[in-house]
């Protein structure tokens, strides 16, 4: 079954705490080539980006769902944004939360809106949001 506008709204449960640490903040920015000072020192805060990290832990809910028969090797990442309340910091213990906002069908390609809500201690810090374009099997044929 294809993944239609009736499932905007669909919640999945939250993905285990992520837990940010200054060894985590600092590969990221390494990995990233970003030397900016507030990614390191006593007190860093993780590159805005570093959110993508944790989200991204919560599509496993999305692609587990057989109901919506989405299939990673079908499916590219066409859009991120971030909206921050405040930034990541070491020692936050985020729990991020899916739900599908937007689908659009157009023939056997799918795209698919996501919003990963990425709470501390039960406050909003951070909502990131991604187009997802999926192919269906059948598109193969």
């Amino acid at each position: 079954m294809p993944i239609t506008p009736e499932h905007v709204g669909r919640t999945y449960p939250p993905a285990p705490p992520y837990v940010v640490s200054r060894a985590k903040i600092a590969e990221f920015a390494a990995a990233v080539k970003d030397d900016n000072p507030a990614y390191s020192g006593d007190d860093p805060i993780a590159p805005p980006t570093f959110a993508a990290v944790i989200a991204a832990q919560a599509w496993s809910a999305l692609f587990g769902d057989p109901e919506l028969g989405l299939a990673l090797h079908r499916t590219m990442h066409g859009d991120q944004s971030f909206t921050f309340h405040r930034p990541l910091r070491d020692g936050d213990a985020v729990v991020a939360e899916m739900s599908i906002e937007k689908v659009r069908n157009r023939g056997a390609m799918e795209w698919v809106g996501i919003l990963v809500n990425l709470t501390v201690d039960g406050e909003t810090v951070c909502e990131a949001r991604s187009t997802l374009m999926h192919t269906r099997e059948d598109a193969d044929a």
